[in-house]
Order: C-alpha cells, then structure tokens, then sequence
C-alpha cells in the first residue's frame, strides 16, 4: 500500500477498524514522522450525521491534553 493523502501522508499499512473508520499507520512527509490516520468507512461518505459526528470526534478528541495521550 502507498497511498499519499494531501500530498503529506503515505498510508503505509491498516492497523484497526471501528464502527466507522479505518484506522491506518502513516508517514508524515513534512514532519518526518509516524502518524495514525483515522478515515470515514465509504458507506458513510454520503451520511451527514456520521460525518457531523466523525468531525466532532475529531475536534474532541485534538482538544484534549495530557502527558499520557498523544497530540493530535
């Protein structure tokens, strides 16, 4: 698998999958780095709730802030 998103990402392999999302380990380009990807399951693409709550999970979870989470 190597897939770029937004010019920045390589997905380099899937690593978990919930209700509605996949999540996939990735390279960051820019920042020289590993990341996780988390992205919308295509039965969902045309949902609006799901993304509406997809969005707020997103914007939750990037809020928080601890030694023990990782940044978002």
């Amino acid at each position: 698998m190597s897939k770029v998103l937004a010019g920045r990402y390589e997905l380099l392999e899937r690593i978990g999958e919930g209700g509605m999302s996949v999540v996939y380990k990735a390279k960051d380009k820019l920042l020289n780095r590993f990341v996780a990807i988390k992205i919308l399951k295509p039965e969902f693409i045309n949902d609006h709730k799901f993304i509406d709550s997809f969005r707020r999970e997103s914007q939750a979870a990037a809020s928080m802030s601890h030694p023990t989470l990782v940044n978002l």
